[in-house]
C-alpha cells in the first residue's frame, strides 16, 4: 500500500501526496487560481493526480468527475476529497482520457494539466513518467485530447488545458479553431530556462463567428 510522504497545500485545504503520484507544482496551482467554477456546474478533472482540481471545483460547487490512469492518484485523490470535506461531490474513474466515458457524458468545464513536455519513450515508462511524459514533441496526449474534448462539452462549456510555450501554444490555438472552437492564453507564468507555462481557455464559437 502506497503512503503519503508530502503534504501541500492551496488556500484553506491541504494534499496528502504519494510517491507515485504527481506533485502539485506551478502549472497546478497556476489553474487552480483560474478555475471560475460556477454553483452546480458539471466539472470534468482529467488526470486529476492527488486530487488539487477536483477537490477545489467540488469546494465551488461544482459536481465533480475526477478521473486518471494511475490507480496511485485514484486512491490519492479520494483520501484528499474525504480529508477536505467533498467525497461526496466527486465520482472518480480510473482510465486514460475520455475512455470510461458514455458517448452522451457532456460537461460544463474540462479541465486538463497534460503531459505537456518534450520526452524520450522511455520516459513515460513510470507512473510518476507519464503524468508530464508528452512525446518527442510533448503533442501526444494534448492532440488527443484537443480533438476528443468537443464532443463531451455542452453547448456553452469551456475548456481549461494547462501547457507549456515548449509544446507550441499557437499550434494549440490553431487546432482548437478546427474543431470550431475559440481559444486564447487565459493565464500565464514564466519559468527559468525559457519555458512559460500557458493556461488556455477554450469554448465553443457561436454560429456568427463560424460564418
Amino acid at each position: 500500500m502506497p503512503s503519503p510522504n508530502k503534504r501541500v497545500y492551496f488556500g484553506s485545504c491541504a494534499f496528502n501526496v504519494y510517491d507515485e503520484v504527481y506533485e502539485p507544482a506551478e502549472d497546478s496551482f497556476l489553474l487552480a487560481e483560474n478555475l471560475g467554477v460556477k454553483e452546480g456546474e458539471q466539472v470534468l478533472d482529467l488526470g486529476t493526480g492527488c486530487g488539487v482540481l477536483g477537490v477545489l471545483a467540488a469546494k465551488k460547487g461544482g459536481h465533480v468527475v475526477a478521473v486518471d490512469f494511475s490507480p496511485y492518484a485514484i486512491r490519492c485523490a479520494k483520501e484528499n476529497s474525504a480529508f477536505n470535506g467533498v467525497r461526496g461531490k466527486i465520482e472518480f474513474l480510473q482510465a486514460s482520457l475520455f475512455t470510461a466515458l458514455s458517448s452522451n457524458a457532456v460537461f460544463d468545464l474540462i479541465l486538463f494539466n497534460a503531459p505537456y513536455l518534450p520526452s524520450e519513450e522511455d520516459e513515460a515508462a513510470t507512473w510518476i513518467g507519464r503524468t508530464w511524459a508528452g512525446g518527442a514533441s510533448g503533442r501526444d496526449v494534448v492532440d488527443r485530447f484537443i480533438s476528443q474534448a468537443p464532443s463531451h462539452l455542452k453547448p456553452n462549456g469551456r475548456v481549461l488545458l494547462m501547457q507549456s510555450t515548449l509544446t507550441g501554444v499557437e499550434e494549440t490555438i490553431h487546432k482548437f479553431s478546427e474543431q470550431s472552437f475559440n481559444a486564447a492564453v487565459k493565464a500565464s507564468q514564466k519559468l527559468p530556462f525559457f519555458e512559460t507555462l500557458t493556461l488556455i481557455e477554450a469554448s465553443a464559437a457561436t454560429e456568427k463567428e463560424t460564418i
